[in-house]
C-alpha cells in the first residue's frame, strides 16, 4: 500500500492510500465506521484523472482528518470496478458508517467538491487551540447570528438548516423542527439536517425517560438492563457528559449488538453526529469498529 500524504506520524493510519479487492473491506468498508473514506477510481490514461486527483489529495491534509482518500487503480482491479458499478472514470463513492451514502463521476472544481462534502456533514477539523483564541461560538450564539443572516437574506435555505441544527442543539426542539420539515429535498438529507434529527431524536427520548439516578439503581440491580442503560446513556450525552454517554452505548453493544433490531449501533452512529469532540468520536468508532469486525 502506498501512502501518498507526506509528514503523517509513523503509526497512525495515512490519510490517502491505494486500495484493491483483497483489502477493501478493511480498508474502505471498516474504517469508514471510524471516519468517512472518499474512494476515487482512476486510471493512469484518464485526463480528468489527473486534474481531480491532485484535488483531492490537497483537500485531505486541509481537512484535519474529516476524511480519508482511497484510490482504485481500475485497470490494476477490474473486478473490484465491474463489482461495484463504475463505469467511467474518473468516479468518487463516499462511503461513511460501513455504508454506500452518495457519489458522482467525472472532475468537479474545488468549490464544488466542498460543496458535496459538506452537503454530508464533512467540514475541515479545527487545529489545535492556540492559548488566548477566541473560544468557539455556542449554540445559543449561532441562533442569533444565523436569525440576523435570515432577516438579511430571508430566501437562503442553507442559512435556515444551520439554523435548525443550532436550535437542537440549543434544545429548541419545536422551532428545529418545524424549520426541518420545510426544507427543500436536496436539504432534508444534507448530513446537518441528519445532526439535528439526531439531537431532536435524543432529546424526545430524554424529555420521556426516567430520571438519570433512577436509571443508573436498574443498572446497578441489573446490569443487563439494556432499556435503562440507552436511557441513561441519552441522559449522559445531552447533560455534557457525552464519553459517559458512549460507554454506556458501547456496553450495549457488548452485551447484544442485535437488541431492538441493532439498536446499539443505530445509536452510536446517531451520538457520533451529536458528539462535537472529533478525538472522541474517532476514538469511540475504533471501538464499535472492533467490536463488530
Amino acid at each position: 500500500m502506498s501512502v501518498i500524504a507526506p509528514g503523517l506520524q509513523p503509526q497512525r493510519p495515512p490519510m490517502i492510500y491505494d486500495t484493491s479487492a483483497a483489502n477493501f473491506e478493511r480498508e474502505v468498508i471498516e474504517r469508514s465506521l471510524m471516519v468517512p473514506v472518499l474512494v476515487d477510481f482512476w486510471a493512469t490514461w484518464c485526463e480528468p484523472c489527473k486534474q481531480l486527483t491532485p484535488l483531492l489529495e490537497k483537500l485531505v491534509p486541509e481537512y484535519n482528518g474529516a476524511f480519508i482518500l482511497a484510490k482504485v487503480d481500475v485497470d490494476k482491479e477490474q473486478q473490484l470496478a465491474a463489482a461495484v458499478g463504475i463505469r467511467s472514470v474518473p468516479t468518487i463513492m463516499l462511503v461513511k458508517d460501513a455504508q454506500l451514502v452518495d457519489g458522482f463521476p467525472g472532475a468537479l472544481p474545488e468549490a464544488q467538491l466542498r460543496e458535496f462534502l459538506k452537503k454530508h456533514g464533512i467540514v475541515p477539523f479545527p487545529k489545535p487551540k492556540v492559548e488566548g483564541e477566541e473560544p468557539a461560538e455556542t449554540p445559543q450564539e449561532a441562533v442569533i447570528r444565523l436569525r440576523k443572516e435570515i432577516a438579511a437574506d430571508p430566501a437562503k435555505d442553507e442559512l435556515k438548516l444551520d439554523l435548525a441544527l443550532a436550535l437542537a442543539r440549543s434544545g429548541e426542539s419545536d422551532e428545529s423542527t418545524r424549520l426541518l420539515d420545510a426544507l427543500p429535498a436536496k436539504l432534508a438529507i444534507d448530513d446537518r439536517a441528519k445532526q439535528a434529527r439526531a439531537h431532536l431524536t435524543f432529546a424526545a427520548l430524554a424529555a420521556d425517560a426516567p430520571a438519570a439516578a433512577e436509571l443508573q439503581a436498574r443498572i446497578d440491580a441489573d446490569a443487563g438492563d439494556l432499556q435503562a442503560r440507552h436511557l441513561l446513556g441519552v441522559h449522559l450525552l445531552l447533560g455534557a457528559q457525552p464519553q459517559d454517554g458512549l460507554d454506556q452505548f458501547i456496553e450495549m453493544l457488548a452485551r447484544d449488538r442485535n437488541y431492538q433490531d441493532g439498536l446499539p449501533r443505530k445509536t452510536l452512529i446517531d451520538a457520533f453526529l451529536v458528539v462535537q469532540d472529533a478525538a472522541l468520536v474517532s476514538r469511540y468508532r475504533r471501538k464499535m469498529a472492533s467490536m463488530l469486525f
